[in-house]
């Protein structure tokens, strides 16, 4: 008998999806989650209110598999499949989007193209510390000019012997200021877009952090600056070129948020619903009014449905048949799902649901981010509708 027939409020699994999880999708899930019960809910409200990163996390996140659960464990991944990945992301963003962002930009965004694209050498040298949390990474595509349009990145490489000299600025880049190396993409001289690994440390690289953020709050981002940085040719990516290679990267983090969205939906159900069971009003509980009702019967209706969606889309990507319009799909919905749910959420809670004592504004704020973040919310609306109709609105 699953799980949900004895406590309601410990999956909130309506249509009993737990039945499609494997023994270890929910070993890695529970994992997650008593870890983040542990190291992230008695710390995260504060660092969310004082804009500070829980930086001793960054181990932590390594120490629970959390750093590439599907890359295999040669180089320092979890060697699972990616509905476990697909959990594990869940759990974390139960807990913050921007402890979540912290592993997904880790594992999907640097560890995985260093994985696909880069030489054995380049995968030996620094796959098994960014698994291991040694080593944390960032990811450079996006550049102030040059946002839902990369294609049009000024950042560039200029042949130099054994070198590439990179020239450019990268823009919103989670983890960069701490980070030990970049994965960053730049134009060459032909016009073609190559990936190479940056390390921290090199001359005329700096990573100025932004302040001044209400969202994402627990999460640390910054800038990259490039002036005149030597690239060893040997930390080019060998074969990659073209957007190809930082959109599967995108898609990799984008698969990821469509189930660590679920988590801050799922936490703002959870909330609401036991405070409407616990709140009373003109002599009994709010949860007993139809509105109430009709607001948590909404909002666990879309859970399900968001449950089911990713659950769908992590097993084709098992079968490797997971396509980008696919996942966009995916993200579009569910972020915009959570974002909803977090507003219905605040209006039960009513004035106690703007204080830190509950978590909702803290969802809402950073599920506005993660709205517009890896893909905008309209942008991947236009790439269902490119899909659907054959016809590109982005020319």
């Amino acid at each position: 008998m699953s799980s949900v027939k004895t406590d309601r409020f410990q999956f909130h699994d309506h249509y009993l999806v737990e039945d499609l999880l494997s023994d270890d999708h929910r070993m890695a899930r529970e994992a997650v989650r008593e870890w983040v019960k542990q190291e992230v809910s008695p710390i995260i409200e504060e660092c969310s209110e004082k804009a500070e990163c829980p930086k001793h996390l960054f181990k932590g996140l390594a120490e629970i598999g959390a750093y590439g659960p599907s890359i295999p464990v040669k180089y320092g991944g979890g060697g699972m499949d990616e509905i476990a990945y697909g959990v594990i992301m869940q759990e974390l963003e139960r807990g913050d989007s921007g402890i979540r962002s912290m592993a997904s930009v880790q594992g999907s965004l640097v560890m995985y193209p260093i994985y696909k694209y880069a030489s054995e050498e380049q995968k030996m040298k620094y796959l098994p510390k960014l698994g291991s949390g040694e080593f944390i990474g960032c990811f450079g595509l996006t550049e102030p000019d040059h946002g839902s349009n990369p294609s049009g990145m000024v950042t560039n490489i200029k042949d130099d012997g054994d070198a590439y000299i990179l020239n450019g600025a990268k823009m919103w880049i989670t983890n960069s200021p701490v980070a030990d190396l970049a994965v960053v993409w730049a134009k060459d001289e032909e016009g073609k877009i190559r990936g190479m690994v940056v390390e921290a440390g090199s001359k005329g690289f700096t990573a100025p952090e932004i302040h001044g953020k209400l969202s994402l709050r627990a999460s640390i981002t910054g800038e990259l600056v490039f002036e005149d940085v030597r690239v060893p040719k040997e930390n080019v990516f060998p074969e990659i070129k073209g957007l190809r290679g930082p959109l599967s990267c995108l898609s990799k983090a984008r698969y990821g948020i469509a189930w660590g969205a679920i988590g801050a939906a799922l936490d703002c159900y959870d909330s609401a619903l036991r405070y409407s069971l616990e709140r009373e009003q003109f002599g009994r509980p709010i949860g007993g009014f139809q509105l109430t009702q009709k607001k948590l019967a909404e909002m666990i209706t879309e859970i399900t449905k968001a449950q089911l969606l990713a659950w769908r889309l992590g097993s084709l990507a098992n079968d490797g048949k997971a396509t980008p319009a696919q996942i966009s799909m995916a993200k579009r919905n569910n972020v915009n799902m959570a974002l909803e749910i977090a507003r219905e959420a605040r209006q039960i809670h009513g004035g106690m649901g703007i204080t830190n004592e509950y978590p909702i504004m803290r969802h809402m704020m950073n599920l506005e981010t993660v709205l517009t973040y890896e893909g905008t919310h309209d942008i991947h609306l236009l790439i269902t509708g490119m899909e659907v109709t054959g016809l590109n609105a982005f020319k």
